[in-house]
């Protein structure tokens, strides 16, 4: 048996995880036994030092906490019960206390502690380091070797960026902190034994062990795996056991030599059973039958149909292990095409639109992905859109590709077809990155202008009757302005618009003009014209609308750009344009609201009217009667024009059901993840890996998958050997997981007062209470809890040790509690009622960003700013809005990025930081005014570390660039191949593919795998920070006010004498 994780040694004993259960095997190889069965996840199993018990995380209450379970198998009991996770790390040494990892007290997610908790129960306690992880205690227990980062579980192999790991010591006698491995790359898992410190590097390449003798001081590589990284060691007695490509190996310490471990392992493996499961949350594209009586739809890998009222659900595909994807009924009903990888290769396939008799594939050897496709009107063609940015036409009989453009930077479909199928009307991105429209003669591959490359024109459709070209275009910029500068911002630009085809068409919309209509003139002669034109209309409605011939779209090119008509309506932010016969549908879309709005211009009438009031996205039939369309999971039919009211009877998607087989979709998932690098990664050449040889290496294990979450850990090592940031795996919310179970929070901390055996409370969270959502339960009026008052009862609860208080919380979340306390455990006792809360971290940050506040102006006696940037997004944008503009008359500022998440490329905020005054105003009253306003007089200092990265690395990149000041700290992440498509996997996960790398003025890649290096490096060692000091802020206090004795003053405003 291969896939065996997390093992742990003890005697003669290994324990492991294996499909999210915990086992045990003999370390001689053997039966594997099974010791847990919960449907959740259990993870990082160790042996106690006596070998009795087995702590572990578990997620049997829908979160990650910390249990224990005898050795031999037998309950577990929980002892963790904080709403954030708990992963085990190792025991402590005299076996009382289990060690874990936890940001429960943390400002951040980004930062870690150790804790420990009593094995008998009880208030975990911290160790007095702030910042820890993996981690091993010395054979005296005076010293403690550790990592203070933690990132030995991201997808990023050969990682040599701010956060790449080192081993420290940290000696609690003595209070010092000191690192012992300066390798650029990854060193963790410390494994401390007599004087050898065992650890894993990558200096190889590859993650090994090694040893660091620590009398001598010399390093030595033990282990040396050519394909697989060593995976989570563990020390057991004399032994390291460790995973490498799956199978389990043991290290004999004494010999040095490892062996493989055979493992035989006999289960049900449920997990991996057949079932049907429910499709409509995974619809990954939408159709509409020609004569709407049904709707077609991809849903987790599988082609429906679905009728509008009467009829069942029809799974017209029912392969469990290819992916189909896309889909788009023929205007005349015949065939459905999609997109399937039967072939290993997303290739254009056709179905009967009933489902009957076999799929037929019109391409092969695509070797692409996929984004579009659009039949034309005459079902003989179809326009395709691949991942490449290529537009192409597909012969619906042979099969023939024929390229129509190749765009430079859009990787959206915007095109359409000409009435009679011969034109081909698209967008094409042009080098200003505003996107054009042309068509395209499918008769004799000519191409030309519709619109010039100074607009940015989209979504292109012609009218049914082939005499207009409908598109939308941003010309229209009425500028908007904030109410702390002048800068322009703009938004609602676009507009509607269309061309006439032909030149010598009448105007669409010519002056109108009311006239007094002359009675009886000409009437007997009008009556009789009418009667025979009535007679002939009843003869022509008669005839079969399928056998009138389609009339030829007449285009007249040149000129065609003169002849560009405005639509009556109003700026705005408008798409997705469809026509149907006089009218053209639109969605309008408000960014400040959840939901976009249909709308249709009704040509005869010159106005735009509501279809429906909420819509995401719509698709008009072939005939252009009726319309499918969706708001939020809902998918609806109605009539295809204006004050439509939602569908009575919303279209059955709930009943589209997918056989799921698991392993052959582990199979085809697995696949797709690494197609979807090889075909989106920004570097063709893959980083110089050989990405099918990652293929062969990895797909070996995905037949011993037996739990979706062992899938994620297989595509996590895969696209790890890309080496690049933002390389993320999501897993899917269908893997098997138990009902989540709220805990509970106050807003503050407990400590246990040891005489009594009571919990105070300690730390309350007040910093904000003004705001409502920053407010801890603790605080407002009516509730007089002071720090130091005891907690003696949770809704009449008591509440002493050794139980855990934050048990008493467990489904409390915004449940109304009573709470006892008191001013002493045994004083007068008093009932509060609160609201606890489901988190603490946004209290904390605001207590530790408005810490430090205080703490820069009592250093500078209040002439220096501070600003914090939690993320370069919105939160980080209102952040530098809040803290920037209050603070601008201040002589110096601080802007702290330590800990920003990313988001945005924060260019814009340097552009404010990079303002220099151009002159100031003298008013006859009142204080003088500067141009631009908002420029900062004074001297900028950045502070940054090595948890800011994407958006939090390209911060201090840009300000160095700028030239706005000096960078104090740490190195950042170093994360700058971004992201920003999101294509599912059959089943909801995901895996994101970087895209796009950052490359400097003087043709260099930067930043990506370094991160960016501050002028002066400045550590927070443990013994500094626990003596309450923060040296990165301090010595960011010192460059600032040294800066200042330079600062520029601005002059008084002259005399106006001789003016």
């Amino acid at each position: 048996m291969r896939l065996l994780r997390n093992p742990d040694l003890h005697g003669g004993t290994i324990v492991f995880v294996q499909g999210g259960d915990l086992w045990t095997v003999p370390a001689a190889g053997g039966e594997a036994r099974r010791l847990t069965s919960h449907i959740g996840f259990e993870s990082q199993p160790k042996f106690s030092p006596d070998g009795k018990w087995i702590a572990f995380s578990g997620d049997y209450d829908g979160n990650r906490d910390v249990y224990v379970i005898p050795a031999a198998g037998g309950e577990p009991r929980r002892l963790t019960w904080h709403p954030l996770g708990d992963r085990v790390i190792d025991w402590q040494p005299d076996g009382k206390a289990v060690r874990f990892q936890s940001s429960r007290t943390s400002f951040t997610m980004r930062e870690q502690q150790l804790w420990t908790v009593p094995l008998a129960g009880g208030l975990p306690q911290m160790l007095p380091l702030p910042e820890g992880g993996l981690s091993s205690w010395s054979p005296d227990g005076r010293r403690l070797a550790y990592n203070r980062i933690t990132s030995e579980g991201r997808t990023w192999k050969r990682y040599q960026g701010g956060m790449a790991q080192d081993i420290w010591i940290h000696d609690f006698d003595k209070g010092t902190t000191s690192r012992i491995t300066d390798w650029p790359g990854a060193e963790n898992y410390p494994m401390w034994h007599g004087d050898t410190i065992y650890f894993t590097s990558d200096r190889t390449g590859r993650l090994q062990i090694w040893a660091f003798d620590t009398v001598g001081g010399g390093f030595r590589q033990v282990t040396d795996h050519d394909e697989y990284d060593v995976k989570e060691p563990s020390l057991g007695d004399g032994a390291i056991v460790y995973e490498n490509g799956g199978w389990l190996h043991v290290l004999d310490l004494a010999t040095g030599k490892s062996r493989k471990v055979t493992v035989a392992l006999h289960d049900d493996f449920f997990r991996t059973r057949p079932a049907f499961v429910e499709a409509s949350g995974r619809i990954t594209g939408s159709g509409l039958g020609p004569d709407a009586q049904r709707a077609v739809f991809a849903a987790r890998g599988e082609i429906f149909t679905v009728p509008a009222e009467k009829g069942e659900v029809r799974n017209l595909t029912d392969t469990p292990a290819v992916n189909e994807v896309l889909p788009a009924w023929s205007p005349d009903g015949k065939w459905i095409a999609y997109f399937g990888d039967a072939s290993g290769e997303y290739e254009l396939t056709l179905r009967r639109g009933d489902g009957s008799g076999e799929e037929r594939r019109l391409t092969s050897g695509s070797g692409t992905y996929y984004v579009g496709l659009r039949w034309s009107p005459d079902s003989s063609k179809i326009l395709t859109y691949d991942a490449a940015m290529m537009l192409r036409w597909v012969d619906a009989g042979s099969g023939e590709q024929h390229e129509i453009s190749g765009s430079p930077t859009e990787r959206s479909f915007d095109a359409a077809w000409s009435p009679d199928s011969r034109w081909v009307a698209f967008a094409e991105a042009e080098e200003n990155e505003f996107s054009s429209i042309f068509l395209f003669d499918t008769k004799d591959g000519s191409r030309s202008r519709v619109t010039t490359s100074m607009t940015d024109d989209t979504s292109p459709t012609f009218s049914p009757d082939g005499k207009y070209l409908y598109f939308a275009s941003e010309r229209s910029f009425q500028p908007r302005f904030g109410p702390y500068d002048q800068v322009p911002h703009w938004s609602g630009t676009t507009c509607l618009y269309l061309t006439t085809l032909q030149a010598d068409a009448p105007h669409p919309f010519p002056p109108e003009s009311d006239e007094v209509a002359v009675e009886g003139e000409g009437d007997d002669e009008d009556k009789d014209k009418g009667k025979e034109a009535d007679k002939d209309d009843a003869d022509d409605a008669k005839k079969d609308d399928d056998e009138k011939k389609v009339e030829p779209t007449v285009i007249d090119r040149d000129g065609i750009g003169n002849r560009i008509v405005a639509l009556d309506v109003p700026p705005g932010s408008y798409g997705n344009l469809a026509a149907a016969e006089g009218k053209l549908f639109y969605l309008k879309r408000d960014p400040q609201a959840d939901n976009g709005e249909l709308m249709v211009f009704d040509l005869e009438k010159r106005e735009a009217e509501t279809v429906l009031a909420k819509a995401d996205a719509f698709e008009l039939d072939a005939k252009g009667a009726k319309l499918l369309y969706r708001e939020g999971k809902t998918y609806g039919i109605v009539d295809a024009g204006a004050d439509q009211k939602p569908a009575e009877k919303p279209l059955r998607t709930a009943d589209m059901k997918a056989r799921s087989d698991p392993r052959a979709e582990w199979r085809q998932m697995f696949h797709d993840a690494w197609r979807l690098e090889s075909d989106f990664f920004y570097d063709p050449g893959m980083h110089g890996v050989d990405w099918d040889h990652m293929h062969e290496r990895y797909g070996q294990l995905v037949p011993y998958v037996t739990d979706r979450r062992d899938l994620d850990y297989i595509l996590g090592e895969l696209i790890g050997e890309l080496g690049a940031g933002h390389a993320y795996v999501n897993g899917s919310d269908e893997a098997p997981k138990a009902k989540p179970v709220g805990v509970g929070l106050l807003g503050a901390d407990f400590r246990l007062d040891a005489a009594s055996g009571r919990y105070q409370l300690v730390d309350i969270l007040t910093e904000r209470d003004w705001n409502e959502d920053q407010r801890t339960p603790l605080s407002g009026p009516g509730l007089d809890v002071r720090e130091g008052d005891y907690l003696l009862a949770v809704d009449g609860k008591p509440l002493q040790a050794p139980t855990n208080p934050y048990s008493l919380f467990e489904n409390k979340v915004d449940v109304r509690t009573v709470l006892t306390v008191a001013g002493k455990p045994g004083g007068k006792e008093r009932e509060v009622v609160v609201l606890p809360i489901d988190s603490e971290t946004g209290l904390r940050y605001v207590r530790w960003v408005e810490g430090n506040r205080r703490r820069v102006a009592e250093l500078t006696g209040g002439k220096v700013g501070y600003i914090h940037l939690p993320d370069t997004a919105v939160d980080g944008v209102q952040a530098f809005a809040q803290a920037y503009y209050p603070q601008i008359r201040l002589e110096g500022l601080i802007i702290d990025e330590r800990f920003n998440s990313g988001g945005f490329v924060p260019d814009f905020l340097l552009n404010i930081l990079g303002q220099d005054f151009l002159n100031l105003w003298k008013p006859r009253y009142g204080r003088d005014w500067r141009t631009p306003g908002t420029a900062f007089n004074g001297p900028l200092v950045m502070v940054s570390n090595s948890h800011a990265g994407s958006g939090g690395d390209a911060l201090p990149y840009y300000f160095k660039r700028y030239g706005l000041g000096k960078v104090v700290g740490t190195r950042t992440w170093g994360g700058l191949i971004g992201i920003s498509s999101r294509i599912p996997l059959m089943d909801g996960g995901l895996v994101t593919f970087p895209e796009f790398g950052l490359f400097n003025l003087e043709g260099a890649w930067d930043v990506e795998n370094h991160g960016v290096d501050p002028d002066i490096v400045v550590e927070n060692l443990p013994e500094e920070v626990n003596r309450g000091r923060d040296p990165q802020l301090e010595r960011a206090v010192a460059e600032v006010m040294a800066a200042m004795k330079e600062r520029r003053e601005l002059p008084a405003a002259p005399s106006s004498r001789g003016r």
